[in-house]
């Protein structure tokens, strides 16, 4: 037995899964994001991934669980300390 069907909205920093089955359009989501990434056009809740911040706000307040935020990793180097002498150059 599967689970919802997720719409998946990505870039480099974030990955949002949204269930538009379990969305009642409410529009706190849209109401609480900084950005106005978050719009609904029709009966469909739409998402602007590149104008999300990754505040993650919609995901906090959406009493439907209809939102799945994922902040992506940001590569850093293994030892900080090692690059940090590196640039320095020590």
């Amino acid at each position: 037995m599967s689970g919802p069907r997720e719409e998946l909205f990505e870039n480099e920093k974030v990955t949002i899964a949204l269930r538009n089955t379990w969305c009642k359009q409410c529009m706190i989501c849209v109401e609480f994001c900084p950005t106005d990434a978050l719009t609904v056009n029709g009966d469909k809740l739409k998402i602007n991934v590149d104008a999300c911040k990754v505040c993650m706000l919609c995901e906090l307040r959406c009493p439907d669980f209809a939102i799945r935020v994922e902040r992506k990793a940001i590569d850093k180097p293994e030892d900080t300390k090692d690059a940090t002498q590196a640039a320095k150059g020590k």
